[in-house]
């Protein structure tokens, strides 16, 4: 394996994993979500 071949590799290795990465973390934080809704504070509802 010359070394373009292995630069390309490595180049769609970490973008596919930092946007699998994003993906999950996006899916924590809207798990999060769910489970623990924001309430509007007193302030809002006067």
């Amino acid at each position: 394996m010359n070394n373009t071949v292995f630069g390309l590799t490595m180049l769609v290795v970490g973008m596919g994993g930092t946007l699998v990465t994003l993906f999950i973390i996006t899916l924590v934080i809207n798990a999060l979500s769910l489970f623990f809704p924001v309430r509007p504070d007193e302030e809002e509802k006067k």
